[in-house]
């Protein structure tokens, strides 16, 4: 039997499920970009990671490994590892607090304890269209690391597409996961 869609009176935009995001990736369609993600059905390029970024993101993966490991939690922190957010969303945060790192394919959502954004350029996005995405996906905590600030955005307690709590945290002080018991880290 033949569906009946209704009749569209404006253009619609098509949003890509994981699997076309996956598929059209594979065939190579992404290659002229570098790195990309697939957020709220969109395809978006990411930049290049300038010195200042790469320097942040460096030195909070081995201060979060590091006290994942003394605290003797049952997660390990990967970089730039991508997630699958059912139906259309496939981020690749800078670092991601994982229950299951082995494994092939995209990290399991339900696996995610915390993620960790590094911005030099795009505060604005990390702190509002990420921030959602991972709100709505039940993403237990987040944090973005404002380059320019200087402070680490932390954000937890996720309700619809908000974080419900927030706070800065000064670059140089003691900052403490609400969500992973053990981990404090000296940003």
């Amino acid at each position: 039997m033949t569906e009946v869609l209704p009749l569209n009176t404006t253009p619609l935009p098509v949003k890509l499920r994981i699997e076309d995001y996956l598929l059209l990736d594979r065939s190579g369609a992404f290659d002229a970009y570098a790195k990309t993600e697939l957020i709220d059905g969109e395809v978006f390029y990411m930049n290049a990671q300038h010195r200042p970024h790469a320097r942040i993101k460096s030195q909070l993966f081995l201060a979060i490994s590091e006290a994942l490991s003394a605290a003797h939690a049952p997660l390990e922190a990967l970089v730039e590892a991508s997630i699958a957010i059912p139906d259309r969303g496939v981020p690749e945060p800078d670092i991601v607090l994982t229950s299951e790192p082995e494994g092939e394919g995209l990290i399991p959502l339900a696996s995610v304890a915390l993620v960790v954004e590094v911005a030099d350029t795009t505060l604005d996005h990390d702190l509002g269209v990420k921030a959602q995405l991972y709100a709505r996906a039940g993403i237990p905590e987040y944090w973005v690391a404002d380059v320019a600030g200087k402070v680490i955005h932390q954000l937890w307690a996720p309700e619809g597409g908000a974080y419900a709590q927030r706070r800065e945290v000064a670059f140089g002080t003691r900052i403490e996961a609400v969500t992973v018991a053990g981990l404090q880290i000296v940003t």
